[in-house]
């Protein structure tokens, strides 16, 4: 089996454009979360929401490749940039070689609803415009992707809910462990528009804390009253340790693991049997000792039943020789689909530079979280290995587990 290895990272997120930006945000726990008056207006329940602007491609990318890409392409073609950039990854590399995508996506909703308003409107199809059957499925980003930089591997769009970008790593490590793929463009995006999470809101699934948006996202705390919506695109580049070598690549991490498990129960609320299983089959898979996990990213959206369900979860597995646990959700919202992919990439952002987010709005905990050590504050602390979870509706939970080089 072989050795997988992190050789770029690039993201497009609430705390910044690109890396550098990320980190200073992480390190000084800035929130990315703002009130939107449009879907007050649209009549939400909740108008909180991560900020951020959709990037202008015009003039780097041509008018009929943008034509096909919605807000989420957009995000996931600047992250994914970034990251080739970072892995020392050109065009002529892309071209002479077999390199695939795994990217994690599991929504178009503004591109559906702008079709269905022009075909009522119009009553004439061919108004609809010969981008928004590409720009509608959820395979979306990878279409761009793929055309984009001319990728000639394997070619998925992982559909996982909000363990869609952990479930995108991992599988890609999958291949490369197998010696199907020597590398792999891997990821997650999520589209930010109201029209994309006005269900969510329906059904009460959002914090009302308006009066202080930043203080909204409170995972763990005992106060918490729901998620924050999120997004952007995070990618990750991955390939075998020997083609990373081959090519003299920047190598920052190894994947020890990738644990996964369902829930087989509810299609909304988490148990925490799964989430265990998960856990602990990362961990045994990784062949390490609990206690060389430094740090561990938790999937805590900052909702009442999931995060006590994961602070159980995580006790059950690690008991008193828990480490830092942090939810970077507290400053980002719930990146959904992208979260996966995103929150590895914070959680190496931490550990390349020595320190721990902060959980912010962490003020007074449960029952289940005064077990965890889960620091409000910012935390210098040198680690090696971190464990990320990433939990979706259906029951779907994936595990990976992540060393430094």
């Amino acid at each position: 089996m072989k050795r997988v290895v992190i050789t770029g990272m690039g993201i497009y997120s609430c705390l910044g454009n690109g890396l550098d930006a990320v980190r200073d945000s992480l390190y000084n726990g800035v929130s990315g979360i703002v009130f939107d008056q449009v879907r007050k207006d649209m009549g939400f329940r909740s108008a909180l929401t991560a900020k951020l602007e959709v990037p202008e491609l015009k003039g780097i990318l041509s008018r009929s490749q943008r034509v096909y890409m919605p807000e989420q392409a957009k995000y996931a073609y600047v992250a994914t940039a970034e990251a080739l950039k970072n892995a020392g990854v050109d065009q002529d590399y892309l071209d002479s070689h077999e390199v695939g995508l795994m990217y994690g996506n599991d929504s178009s909703a503004e591109p559906v609803y702008k079709s269905i308003q022009t075909m009522l409107d119009k009553k004439d199809t061919t108004l609809v415009g010969s981008g928004a059957i590409f720009q509608s499925m959820n395979s979306t980003v990878t279409m761009s992707l793929s055309c984009i930089f001319r990728l000639k591997g394997m070619n998925l769009t992982v559909s996982g809910a909000c363990a869609s970008g952990s479930h995108a790593i991992g599988l890609g490590a999958m291949l490369i462990r197998n010696g199907l793929q020597e590398m792999v463009v891997c990821g997650g995006a999520q589209e930010v528009n109201p029209y994309a999470v006005g269900s969510f809101d329906g059904i009460s699934a959002f914090s009302t804390r308006e009066s202080d948006p930043t203080k909204a996202s409170r995972p763990f705390d005992r106060d918490r009253d729901g998620l924050v919506p999120g997004g952007g695109a995070a990618t990750v580049i991955i390939e075998s340790y020997e083609s990373a070598v081959k090519r003299g690549a920047p190598i920052l991490a190894e994947i020890l693991s990738y644990g996964f498990s369902s829930n087989g129960d509810h299609i909304s609320v988490p148990n925490v049997d799964g989430p265990s299983r998960s856990l602990q089959m990362a961990i045994k898979q990784a062949g390490i000792n609990i206690n060389e996990i430094g740090y561990i990213n938790a999937h805590a959206t900052s909702t009442p039943v999931g995060d006590r369900n994961e602070a159980k979860a995580i006790y059950n597995v690690f008991g008193d020789s828990c480490p830092e646990v942090t939810s970077t959700k507290a400053m980002t919202g719930h990146e959904m689909w992208m979260a996966g992919a995103s929150e590895v990439i914070y959680s190496m952002l931490m550990m390349k530079n020595g320190f721990i987010a902060p959980n912010i709005n962490f003020e007074n905990p449960d029952e289940d979280s005064a077990k965890l050590n889960i620091p409000a504050k910012r935390i210098e602390k040198k680690f090696d290995t971190f464990l990320s979870n990433s939990f979706g509706f259906g029951g779907t939970n994936s595990t990976l587990i992540v060393r430094n080089l």
